[in-house]
């Protein structure tokens, strides 16, 4: 009762902070820009020969304290011209800038105060205009994200259930978990699925990008330092903002269509976007429809042989089926997939655009088909002809997955003044929910009664938010301050019986109503952000918050940095330092999941408890999951040699402590039941089940990298005009508490309560491998832009590092049981494989025919270029005996090949 009381007393203490106000004379104004007459946000009001000014808010005004009047004010903003105005009275009214040169990029993300320029921020952001992000040639905006910022990796999944349709995505190879995304500056909502597969990610929550339709952008935000202080938990490993387009008057159409060079993974197109004036006082309608459809591409190995279920190619009784079928049935590769898109973003200006009632979000709709291990005749059989004709040979079957996820997100909101600061009072909601379906399979215990559709289960997850912030500049000194309430909810639904009857619907038995479950959780944050302008060149900032969590407790973080400018705005010099934390998702304090599996000839029952289940905390010993916490500290340098050409060089350290964790299997250490006075095989004896799995805070890993950008525009060359941007990325992830060489002996983490004690390695080598070996550790891309006329031409050439995939070195807990009950080999060092770095090049070729409309052709990856193929050093796990040709746990860029496209642009 004290903690709430206390925390309360905070809250109030910092939305009502008294500052002291020096009587001043208040200048109110809007800046335009003069061809358009649309509001410039960002733009920079200064008073002439002084360090007090301020910036313009989204909707082009500004508000600033002078001691008196008349003042010569200073404007400018990117890509105008600077202009000086003198005001003699307290409204400057409406201010046009014309085009002219850029100064730099605007950004709003990491700076609470008031936006500034790349080349001003205390810290590192990427500021990707949505032309750039289409210059990619990639249909999503996570794919273009991947190709377009070294530091962050998203890649299609396969044969991984409902992964396959979310694909993790991850900054600085820090994990999903660790990447906070905003819309417009305000949170987005995580998604409703817990990668559990064996991919990148795994064990973690992410937001699901694909939800956030690139035609609806005006640029993205990637702030690469991390951000708790300033925004909440998730901000460890950097921020992604996205701010959506408001421009109106025009309408945009776009058609895009495209197919692999293997004539698999067709994919086409279409979105339009719109804008509407509302009013005359600059209010306005930005709307965006989209519509995408891609069908499965296939890259399956084709062993001709069965070595999983001991069947050669010579077998006298399957000699036919393997010879007609050398792919043993597989499809391997990219999921169909269906999307439907509505966004919008909404602005109402009042009070003479001193205020602004606005909102903005969307919907998105999705339908996948994904595919599981193709059941061989000689594997499952369908004696009651469920799955084929009575009278014809028996094939098999492949069971598909198939998803329905929806994601929406909505905010209302409106910014104000209040006693001089500009408030700003919102509301968010967001959620998303995945349906699953596993289709064209059956359940074997049922008999002929078995259907062949089955509904597995569902997921969903949605916050509530609540903020309100106010921020100020005082002369030198901006300060910005605010507080957040945030409510979530985790929802895990059971599937139909039949999924889960027995020994289950083959491929995914169905969510059991023991795994269902209703958690909520609610936190509020309280935060303060302090700038201060000591010179006119150095810049110095500061950042508190604290956050208390319904369920595990409160945390407080903070952030320090600085930036010196060089030169006459050539450059600047920037490091910062700060705490972070990371909350465990609700889902992985809660989600569970019993699955009945045929193994070894009997059916036997494999389990993920939830950390509140009582076999969980009081049977094992595993202690409640709480917040990770990280320290980040960074350096880095950014110049402008010329006009058009402009270098920065980031250097990052990042420790995490108290990682969540999803364990390996904990089973049998001798691979059956039977150890005399074992407490950990007495408490599976005591569930039926043959192994278990929960989430745990149990890894500390420190990431060191090295970001670089270098960028060369608007160089003549020829008749036309030449452009070159090279970034890379260079980083290397340890795990720090571990206790044993794991290159020999496997990771050993001290394992909590009973199973410390007995002995149980809960983290394999296979699993470390998705911390420290799963992405690039380097990753550079080099991209070449020429126009000329009419057209314009782009190369990209994105070098994707080397991976290696490490083996679990499992014997301590027994050897694993093959699908058909045959032991398999303990895995160990000796069967791991590093997959060499490739290049992909893209090359796009735009054609604009008018203004108003335009061509494109592009090829992804125009050398064909595929990963190497998996080694298996005779252990036949790996590929699952010759089912998989290139490696998917530690997947660099994908195995589609070549992609050939084409499409359209027309505005009117």
């Amino acid at each position: 009762m004290k903690q709430n009381l206390l925390s309360k007393k905070i809250l109030l203490v910092l939305l009502f902070f008294p500052l002291v106000i020096f009587a001043q004379e208040s200048i109110t104004g809007t800046i335009t820009e003069s061809s358009t007459n649309a509001p410039l946000p960002g733009a920079s009001v200064v008073v002439k020969g002084t360090t007090n000014g301020a910036s313009t808010d989204f909707d082009g005004n500004f508000k600033l304290e002078v001691p008196s009047l008349p003042v010569t004010l200073v404007i400018s903003s990117v890509g105008s011209t600077e202009q000086e105005v003198e005001v003699t009275s307290n409204n400057a009214g409406t201010i046009s800038l014309s085009d002219g040169v850029s100064l730099d990029e605007v950004v709003i993300v990491g700076n609470r105060a008031k936006p500034r320029t790349v080349l001003t921020s205390l810290v590192p952001v990427d500021n990707i205009s949505v032309a750039d992000l289409k210059s990619t040639g990639q249909p999503t905006v996570d794919k273009m994200l991947t190709y377009k910022v070294p530091s962050f990796n998203s890649t299609n999944q396969t044969v991984s259930d409902a992964t396959a349709h979310f694909d993790p995505a991850d900054l600085r190879g820090l994990g999903p978990s660790r990447t906070l995304v905003l819309v417009n500056g305000k949170r987005k909502n995580q998604s409703a699925l817990v990668y559990i597969n064996d991919t990148p990610g795994k064990g973690e929550v992410g937001v699901d990008l694909k939800s956030i339709p690139a035609a609806a952008l005006k640029r993205v935000e990637v702030l690469r330092d991390g951000a708790s202080a300033q925004y909440g938990s998730d901000a460890i490993a950097g921020v992604i903002n996205m701010v959506l387009r408001e421009d109106v008057g025009t309408t945009t159409v776009n058609f895009s269509s495209g197919v692999t060079s293997e004539g698999d993974g067709f994919n086409l197109s279409a979105d339009i976007n719109t804008g509407l004036k509302v009013g005359d006082n600059g209010g306005f309608l930005n709307m965006t429809f989209g519509y995408y459809k891609q069908e499965e591409t296939n890259r399956a190995g084709t062993p001709g042989e069965d070595v999983l279920f001991g069947v050669a190619a010579d077998n006298p009784d399957w000699s036919q089926w393997l010879s007609e079928n050398p792919d043993l049935g597989m499809t391997v590769g990219q999921p169909e997939l269906f999307k439907g898109d509505v966004f919008y973003n909404l602005g109402l200006p009042f009070k003479n655009g001193k205020g602004k009632l606005y909102s903005f979000g969307g919907i998105t709709y999705r339908e996948g088909t994904s595919f599981a291990l193709y059941r061989t005749p000689y594997w499952v059989p369908d004696p009651h002809f469920l799955l084929h004709d009575e009278g014809t040979e028996y094939q098999g079957f492949q069971p598909t997955f198939e998803t329905k996820v929806t994601d929406n997100n909505n905010v209302v909101g409106v910014e104000f003044e209040m006693l001089g600061f500009n408030a700003d009072l919102s509301g968010t909601y967001g959620r998303n929910a995945v349906n699953y379906e596993v289709n064209n399979s059956l359940n074997p215990a049922l008999g002929a009664s078995s259907p062949t559709s089955f509904d597995v289960g569902a997921y969903s997850f949605s916050n509530a938010i609540a903020n309100l912030d106010f921020s100020r500049s005082f002369g030198i000194v901006s300060v910005a301050f605010g507080a957040e309430y945030k409510d979530e909810r985790f929802n895990s639904f059971a599937g139909e019986s039949a999924s889960y009857f027995a020994d289950g619907v083959q491929s995914f038995p169905g969510l059991q109503p023991a795994n269902a479950i209703r958690a909520d959780r609610n936190n509020y944050g309280v935060y303060l952000d302090l700038e201060v302008e000591a010179t006119e060149k150095l810049l110095l900032g500061g950042a508190v918050r604290y956050e208390d969590f319904s369920d595990f407790g409160d945390n407080t973080s903070w952030k320090v940095n600085g930036r010196y400018i060089l030169g006459d705005n050539q450059g600047a010099i920037r490091a910062s330092y700060s705490t972070g934390f990371r909350a465990p998702s609700l889902h992985q304090i809660y989600l569970s999941n019993i699955q009945t599996l045929v193994s070894g000839g009997t059916i036997s029952n494999q389990g993920t408890f939830n950390n509140v289940d009582p076999v969980i905390r009081e049977g094992l010993g595993v202690p409640q999951l709480t917040a990770e916490e990280s320290t980040n500290i960074a350096a880095g340098i950014t110049y402008k040699v010329t006009p058009k050409l402009k270098l920065s060089v980031d250097y990052y350290r990042v420790e995490v402590e108290n990682r969540v964790l999803f364990t390996g299997e904990i089973g049998y250490i001798d691979g059956a039941p039977g150890a005399p006075g074992n407490p950990v095989e007495e408490i599976l004896d005591a569930n039926s089940i043959t192994s278990l799995k929960f989430f745990v805070n149990a890894v500390d890993t420190r990431t060191s990298g090295v970001d670089l950008v270098a960028s060369l525009s608007n160089i003549d060359l020829g008749s036309g005009t030449f452009g070159a941007t090279l970034a890379a990325n260079f980083n290397e992830t340890e795990i720090t508490n571990n206790d044993s060489d794991p290159n020999t002996d496997g990771l050993q983490l001290e394992a909590p309560g009973i199973l410390g004690e007995n002995g149980y390695d809960i983290f394999n080598r296979k699993e470390q491998s998705r911390i420290v070996s799963s992405r690039p550790k380097t990753k550079v891309l080099l991209g070449l832009d020429y126009d000329i006329g009419k057209f314009n031409f782009t190369l990209n050439n994105t070098y994707f590092g080397e991976v290696t995939w490490m083996h679990s070195n499992n014997g301590l807990n027994g050897a694993p049981l093959g699908p058909g009950g045959a032991l398999l080999p303990v895995d160990d060092a000796d069967y791991d494989q590093t997959f060499a770095g490739k290049i992909i090049t893209d090359l796009i070729v735009r054609f604009n025919l008018s203004e108003n409309f335009s061509l494109f052709a592009s090829a992804n990856n125009l050398l064909d270029v595929y990963p190497d193929e998996i080694e298996t050093q005779g252990d036949f796990v790996t590929d699952l005996g010759g089912r998989f040709k290139y490696p998917w746990e530690v997947n660099q860029f994908g195995f589609n090949g070549m992609i050939i496209n084409g499409g359209l642009t027309f505005k009117f």
